[in-house]
């Protein structure tokens, strides 16, 4: 009599986390859904109170949602990083990445505050992965050195979030002249010096 109910309610207590942690990476991937707990709720189909009880916090939960979503752009990183020439890793992560921000701008906004552990580890594999890429780049040659690696990720990192934040199709655009103002600096792209008449 005693392991049937017991196990009876772990079985719901798992569906239901289940179910609120489905409901939840749902609305964090729409960019005008209220992110609240009775919003989760009522997705799930599920009380505001089963809902915190399955993860003890709206923190936990939205931590869960959002970690979700992003480990796998954190898993592309390692698998570009690892296959492809580092200029070409990060032109092509950097591609993916803002397509990624672009539909999920609005996580950012809704953690603000909040104690997400995961997604802040997350987030800081991600920054570590672009370096990498950066930092291998400037050792192939094919990305300029004057600048450290933590300055051009911080810049990447702030303007491609801008860019993709507008979604207004400018990516592309975007990433060309980034790609380009990236390359080492030559004779050739020097200002010219203006002969005295």
């Amino acid at each position: 009599m005693s392991s049937a109910p017991v196990g009876g309610r772990r079985a719901d207590a798992v569906r239901n986390r289940h179910l609120a942690l489905e409901a939840a990476t749902a609305l964090v991937s729409e960019s005008t859904a209220s992110l609240t707990v009775e919003a989760i709720a009522k997705r799930a189909g599920l009380g505001a109170g089963t809902v915190v009880r399955a993860f003890g916090s709206k923190d936990a939960l939205l931590d869960a949602a959002v970690s979700n979503l992003l480990r796998p752009v954190v898993d592309r990183a390692r698998e570009l990083l690892a296959r492809a020439e580092p200029d070409r890793a990060l032109r092509t992560f950097l591609a993916e990445l803002m397509d990624f921000q672009s539909a999920h701008h609005g996580i950012s906004d809704e953690l603000r505050g909040l104690a997400v552990p995961t997604t802040t580890e997350l987030r800081a594999e991600l920054e570590q992965a672009v370096r990498a890429m950066i930092a291998g780049a400037q050792r192939t040659g094919t990305i300029r050195t004057d600048l450290a690696p933590d300055i051009l990720a911080d810049l990447i990192g702030q303007t491609a979030f801008a860019i993709a934040r507008l979604d207004t199709g400018l990516a592309d655009a975007y990433l060309t002249v980034l790609m380009d103002g990236l390359r080492p600096p030559t004779s050739a792209n020097a200002e010219p010096t203006v002969s005295p008449a």
